[in-house]
């Protein structure tokens, strides 16, 4: 009967504890995930002008990390915070007061049934459906309310990062169990998906925010930046996308009779704004790189669930995140490439 070597017994052992210990480390600190991924999607953008400013220029370090910080704060989170903010005042609020929204909601279709003689929803497909979605939002809305907490410890870590970000660097996939000619490819594929979903996914909702924004003007929408902010958030949802700003907001005009302005507003977004969306899609995947549709799709849902409002960001990296060490196991393991 064969017996194992005590060294590997050994080894399993010691893998057995760590995987332990790191699998309670992680079940307590879990609530600061989406913290330490933001963190190194910041640093990721940030590196390259670091070094430059710090390297080429020879600005000191933690004083230029310092700047570094306080410039992200206000190009990234004071913008979020205020289409938060807005969010928050007027749909946060109604879908808090779920039997308003649901009677609101057999209104605006009531309306439009009853005027253009159609049959949309029974009312119970109503009731379930908005149901759902008090359900769905309230889930997203309890995920958020720890923004301000997560923020800290981000910027924390963000600023150990930044002032010793090659030391952790090297001590990170120094200490990551593969071959060192992988490295470089974890390393590559790691930028690219972050400047792809940090960067690409928030600019996608940017600019079909901005495009959608001129029609909600000319058609003198009320709550203007409302729309604004609900468009910026669905058009970072692949798939569906600013229909899920355009098409409500186009129903709600055709209940109040207001057909042109319902009718204007459906046609730009449809044509328009869609447009747009997939001439910034091909601008980004020449640019910055491309994100598949379906990871975007599913990681927006996971992250809306696991992360609140930042999930829209957080989720397809994790998603991404998970199919690269795919990739590394192949690249590791597989006999035909070691």
């Amino acid at each position: 009967m064969n017996h194992l070597p005590g060294p590997y017994i050994r080894q399993i052992l010691l893998i057995l504890l760590i995987a332990a210990l790191g699998g309670t480390i992680f079940w307590n600190l879990r609530f600061f995930v989406p913290a330490l991924l933001g963190a190194y999607a910041l640093y990721v953008l940030l590196r390259d002008v670091l070094h430059y400013l710090t390297g080429r220029h020879r600005w000191p370090a933690k004083p230029t990390a310092a700047l570094l910080l306080l410039l992200s704060f206000i190009a990234v989170l004071l913008p979020l915070n205020w289409l938060f903010a807005l969010l928050q005042v007027r749909v946060i609020s109604l879908f808090q007061n779920s039997d308003q929204l649901l009677q609101n909601a057999e209104q605006v279709i009531r309306k439009v049934e009853v005027q253009y003689n159609l049959a949309l929803l029974t009312t119970e497909n109503i009731r379930n459906l908005t149901a759902w979605a008090v359900h769905q939002v309230q889930a997203v809305i309890g995920a958020t309310v720890n923004g301000v907490a997560l923020m800290l410890v981000m910027y924390i870590v963000l600023w150990f990062m930044l002032t010793e970000g090659k030391k952790m660097e090297n001590a990170f996939f120094e200490a990551l169990p593969m071959r060192h000619e992988n490295v470089p490819f974890l390393r590559k594929h790691l930028n690219d998906m972050v400047w792809s979903n940090a960067l690409g996914i928030p600019l996608m909702g940017v600019v079909q925010g901005f495009a959608a924004l001129l029609v909600y003007w000319l058609a003198g929408v009320e709550d203007l930046w409302l729309w604004f902010a609900i468009t910026f958030f669905s058009g970072m949802m692949p798939v569906i996308g600013v229909a899920l700003a355009y098409v409500p907001l186009s129903l709600i005009l055709l209940a109040n009779g207001l057909e042109w302005k319902a009718l204007l507003i459906f046609l730009y977004g449809f044509i328009v704004v869609g447009s747009v969306d997939n001439i910034a899609r091909m601008w980004l995947l020449k640019k910055i790189g491309h994100t598949h549709p379906l990871i975007t799709l599913f990681g927006v849902i996971a992250g809306l669930k696991l992360f609140g409002f930042v999930g829209f960001i957080f989720g397809p990296i994790l998603i991404a995140m998970f199919i690269l060490l795919v990739k590394i196991y192949h690249k590791e393991f597989d006999r035909g490439a070691a």
